[in-house]
């Protein structure tokens, strides 16, 4: 499903396409914007979203073998909750 798929769902319950773009948009918005200040955002019965500090690390270039030092960084995590995991 892609971002179009998802705004052509939310309009069919009542909704402009223009209107449901809008809504779509504001909640990812919502969900970057709560992850950038380092909140949860739980939406019950479908999973949360958090985010996790990614150690730093040694890795190593594939082609060559050379070591390289990989930076710390965070990353968003998907936890999928209980009645999304049973309908899948």
């Amino acid at each position: 499903m892609t971002k179009q798929d998802l705004v052509n769902e939310v309009a069919k319950v009542g909704m402009t396409k223009k209107s449901a773009a809008a809504a779509v948009d504001a909640m990812i918005d919502a969900i970057k914007g709560s992850l950038a200040k380092g909140d949860k955002v739980n939406l019950v019965g479908f999973g949360s979203f958090s985010v996790r500090r990614r150690a730093a690390r040694e890795g190593r270039n594939p082609r060559t073998g050379k070591k390289l030092k990989i930076a710390a960084k965070n990353v968003p995590v998907f936890k999928p909750g209980k009645e999304l995991k049973e309908s899948v």
